[in-house]
Formats: structure tokens, C-alpha cells, sequence
């Protein structure tokens, strides 16, 4: 598995050359720690992909959608989730069929759903750099 060490900037910049290449119908899940960057790496994908809006952490609402000229986007949070059962009620498998690009928070509490253990499914995780706190290791 492949990984990088980045900046704040250079996370952002990373993020949106990931985005750029980003298709309708593709699922991207960010793993990591709280403060680790999960968000902050799913703005700057969503603004290589295109959309214009302001990005925010759907924590609270669990699920944001937002306008890209190539397709919606649906950023989901699922720290809030107790577990799979949980997924019914925030449209899981509609989101996931919709052909959208989909963003994925906090991934393992969906248990082991075949759907993120796909091989088109970006898998990123995010890490502390240890005596570094400014910077993040990512991993796909």
C-alpha cells in the first residue's frame, strides 16, 4: 500500500488532483483518527471535482450533497452511527446506487459492507505524523 507524507497545503493540493480524476458512480472512504484530516481532504476533493460550494463536516446531519458539473456529490459521516442497521435510515444503499460521487467518513462503522470492500473503492487513510502536527500520513 502505497503512502505520503503531507502540509496542510500539500494534503489540499493532493486532494484536489485526486478529485480531478474522480468519476461519477466512485466511492472514496477516509479512514483515520479525529483531527487526522478526514475533512479537510474531502474539501479539497471535492473542489478538484468541481464543486463551488463551501464543504462542510456533515457530522451532525450525517449526509451532505452538493453540485459538481459531472454529478452530485454526497459526503456522508458515519461517526454518529451505532452500526450497519443504521445505514437504512440515512439511505445507504440508495446513496451508494445513485451515481454520485460518494465520500465516506469514519468507513469501519458500516462493518463489513461489501460495497466498501470493492476494488474501485478508494480506500484513504489518515495519520498523525508523530512529532509532527502540521503534517499527515496518508495511505491507499
Amino acid at each position: 500500500m502505497p503512502d505520503a507524507e503531507f502540509g496542510l497545503e500539500e494534503l489540499r493540493a493532493w486532494g484536489e488532483s485526486q478529485g480531478a480524476d474522480l468519476r461519477p458512480g466512485e466511492v472514496v472512504t477516509l479512514e483515520g483518527d479525529l483531527g487526522a484530516g478526514k475533512t479537510t481532504l474531502a474539501q479539497a476533493i471535492c473542489r478538484g471535482y468541481g464543486v463551488a460550494d463551501a464543504v462542510t463536516s456533515p457530522t451532525f446531519a450525517l449526509v451532505h450533497e452538493y453540485r459538481a458539473p459531472r454529478s452530485r456529490v454526497l459526503h456522508i459521516d458515519l461517526f454518529r452511527i451505532a452500526g450497519p442497521p443504521d445505514l437504512v435510515n440515512i439511505g445507504w444503499d440508495d446513496a451508494l446506487a445513485s451515481g454520485a460521487l460518494v465520500l465516506v467518513e469514519w468507513p469501519e462503522r458500516a462493518g463489513p459492507l461489501a460495497a466498501l470492500q470493492a476494488p474501485g473503492v478508494r480506500a484513504l487513510r489518515l495519520a498523525h505524523v508523530a512529532g509532527a502536527p502540521d503534517r499527515r500520513r496518508v495511505s491507499w
